[in-house]
């Protein structure tokens, strides 16, 4: 499983004109499953996206990273993106051999965000497998690759 975290001031998922997820400030995630992913990837990864301490303590001056996206009850924007396990190594076309086939990626997509919704936060996603527009207003620039 991979994800890329962004700490973002908003963001937004539109599909087909339509804009169907939408936080403010917290964690946009865009998420690839892979076809060895099991529960214990999704388990493991959503620890530590809630518990990952991005966000600065506004009384620290120097603005270390010392809150968790569950500190500062923020937002979650949790986006499908089976691309993340195109592997350009060879030739001119990206392989995706890596990705899970779509209904076992769908079940674990869905899965990881039930389980973000057990933290009670606010959890928005995009449309599983459609074409989706993402915008982001990244905050910082914070953004982080994770991998299980």
């Amino acid at each position: 499983m991979r994800v890329i975290i962004q700490r973002v001031k908003s963001s937004q998922v539109i599909v087909n004109g339509e804009i169907v997820g939408k936080i403010g400030y917290g964690l946009n995630l865009l998420v690839g499953i892979s076809k060895t992913d099991t529960d214990a990837e999704i388990d493991w990864m959503t620890r530590k996206c809630l518990e990952l301490r991005l966000f600065p303590d506004q009384a620290d001056i120097e603005g270390r990273w010392q809150k968790s996206i569950q500190d500062i009850n923020g937002e979650l924007l949790v986006v499908s993106q089976f691309t993340l396990y195109g592997d350009c190594r060879k030739g001119r076309r990206p392989s995706f051999d890596k990705s899970a086939v779509p209904e076992v990626a769908e079940e674990l997509y869905n899965l990881f965000i039930e389980k973000l919704h057990l933290s009670g936060l606010r959890v928005e996603t995009g449309k599983f497998g459609a074409m989706m527009q993402v915008d982001i207003v990244n905050d910082g620039p914070v953004t982080l690759i994770l991998e299980k």
